[in-house]
Order: structure tokens, then sequence, then C-alpha cells
């Protein structure tokens, strides 16, 4: 097989990346994200390659076309399954295969995956090259800092420096280390100090890599900023809860935008909504994704009430989101007056 992964590496546009979130970044939301930020590259939940090799793989890997360039994030420590998972993957039209080496969750340790893996680097490295013989696209890896005292940079280092040796050039870096116990997922994304540092010395002391950071990033300056040091910057919860920061973003880093409006953005999804309800999807599986697209705005609240109320009351109405934007505007006192 040709050894063509390196130049795709360098055409995928990493400035702007959207992180993969349990739970969150199912296919819904990757099309609303999409809406947003046309050139950001999107990633999917993690998927297990015994829920790929074994599971509803039609439901899992499914995806709409709009959402390329799109990563599959696969959470395993087999070489061969994974590559197995890559080569489906790819079959499949996945535009780059992410490896999870962050996760800390205590179900993701019972199955030798995840922010463990850190302590096993040559383990890591074959199955990233077992990924990489089996498939002509990228294939790269989403890591911590450290795990556990395993925390000083020179260990960081070293465990990159292990794991190029697979050819693997495209680190994502979310820049704390994980706590294997002790702490829950969630006080692991905001317990650990953040070292920004570590990933820009990374990337100076290795320019043939590509780094993206992650980790705490809320805002356009803070992007600005990072990408002064690193290649890219992956967004997680922040674009999640405060989506309108992709549409921002997209325009600071690519000079063009996608919707014009957050309203242009209610147009786009209530189309796909429609689409959506004819195939039998519950109108809460996706309203739920766009409860932050007016936050910070006037009516946000009631826009979010709206859909919450109504999203499971209403489960074909394709119209929900429509009708959640004409309820953003306060009564009139004639209106409270009757």
């Amino acid at each position: 097989m040709a050894d063509t992964s390196k130049f795709l590496q360098r055409t995928l546009e990493r400035r702007l990346c959207v992180a993969p979130m349990m739970d969150w970044t199912d296919r819904h939301c990757r099309y609303f994200h999409r809406l947003l930020a046309p050139s950001a590259l999107l990633y999917t939940e993690m998927v297990t390659t015994g829920a790929v090799l074994h599971g509803d793989r039609g439901r899992l890997l499914a995806y709409n076309p709009e959402e390329h360039p799109l990563a599959l994030q696969l959470g395993g420590s087999d070489p061969a399954e994974l590559a197995r998972c890559a080569r489906i993957a790819a079959d499949l039209g996945y535009d780059e295969i992410n490896l999870n080496v962050g996760c800390p969750s205590d179900r993701v340790q019972r199955g030798r995956f995840g922010a463990c893996l850190m302590l096993e680097p040559g383990l890591v490295r074959d199955c990233v090259a077992a990924m990489r013989d089996a498939v002509d696209v990228p294939v790269t890896v989403k890591t911590r800092l450290g795990v556990d005292r395993h925390d000083s940079y020179a260990w960081f280092s070293e465990f990159v420096g292990r794991v190029a040796e697979s050819g693997c050039n495209v680190f994502i870096v979310h820049a704390r280390k994980a706590w294997l116990s002790g702490l829950s997922p969630k006080e692991n994304r905001e317990v650990p100090e953040l070292r920004y540092e570590w990933a820009y010395r990374l990337k100076a002391e290795n320019p043939g890599l590509t780094v993206v950071i992650n980790g705490g990033i809320g805002s356009a300056p803070e992007v600005e900023r990072h990408l002064l040091g690193v290649d890219g910057v992956m967004l997680g919860r922040a674009a999640y809860h405060d989506p309108w920061l992709l549409a921002g973003l997209q325009r600071l880093i690519f000079g063009h935008s996608g919707v014009a409006s957050r309203t242009d953005a209610v147009e786009a999804l209530t189309a796909y909504l429609h689409r959506q309800v004819a195939n039998g999807v519950p109108v809460k599986h996706v309203s739920r994704h766009v409860l932050g697209l007016f936050a910070g705005q006037p009516g946000a609240r009631r826009w979010r009430r709206y859909i919450s109320q109504h999203a499971h009351l209403e489960p074909d109405n394709g119209d929900l989101l429509k009708h959640a934007l004409a309820r953003m505007q306060p009564p009139s006192a004639g209106q409270n007056a009757a």
C-alpha cells in the first residue's frame, strides 16, 4: 500500500477542530456545527473497537455527507482490531482516524484504552503503526500530558517521541495530565493544571509534528494566542454550550462564513429537522444540541425553555425550532393583560 498518509495529514485543515465529546458530538450535533463552521475539522464521539466490530455499525458510524471533513475517534488497545476498524472507517469515507489516549474514565481503563495507554507507549506506537498500514487516511493521536505522577515534560516528550516512531505526525494535546483514580472524568477536565506551554514547547522542539492544543479554551482571543504557538486549536465544551463561537472563529481564521446569522442557522436546521423527522428521528435528538445557539442574547432563556418543554411532547414537529424562535420576544403589555 502506498504511504500517502503524510501528504494527507498536511492537507487536512486543522486550525479549528471540534473535540470528540461523549453523548454530545453525534451526527446531529456535527451537522449543526458544520453549518456554523464549514472549515472546521469535526470529530465523532469515541467509539470502541468492540462496538465497531460487534455492534450496530450502521448506527454507530453513520454520518451526514455534509459533515466532511470528519474524523472517527477510536478507543482500543489491540493493534489488529484497531487496524480492522480503521479500514472499515476509511471504507466508509472518514477523513481521519484518531486514537484516544486521553480518556481517564474507569470504564475506559477497564477496557485498557484511553489515558492509561500513556503508560504503554510501545503499545500505542504499535497500534498506530498497524492502523497506518491498514489505511491511506491520516491516523492521529489525542493524548494528555501525562498520568498520575508521570507528569514531567521530559516524560511527555518521550511518550510522543515513541509514538511518532510509528510515522504518526499529528498529536492533539489535551494540556492537562489525567488522574487515573480519585477524580471523575468531569473533574479530570477541570482539576489538573493546564500547561499550554508544554504543547508550545513540543511544537518548537519538533517542527515536523503537527500539534493541536485542547483544554479549557473558550474565546476567540484565546484561540488567536494559541495559534501563535501551535498548528491548531480544538474546542470542546465551549463550542457545545456557545456554538455561535464557532461561527465567529470561522470568520476570524478562514475569512469567510457559514450561515450568516443565528436566524439563518435556525432556518437551515429546520430543513434538516424535517428530513430527520421523515426518517423517524425524534425532534429532541436534534434540538438538544442547539440550546446554546442564542447564549448571551436577549430571549435566550425563552429559546431554551420552549425547546426543553416541547421537544419531547412534539417528537415529529419539524418546525419546533422556528416556533421557539418566534417565542423569543417577550409578550407585549396587551398580551400580558389578556
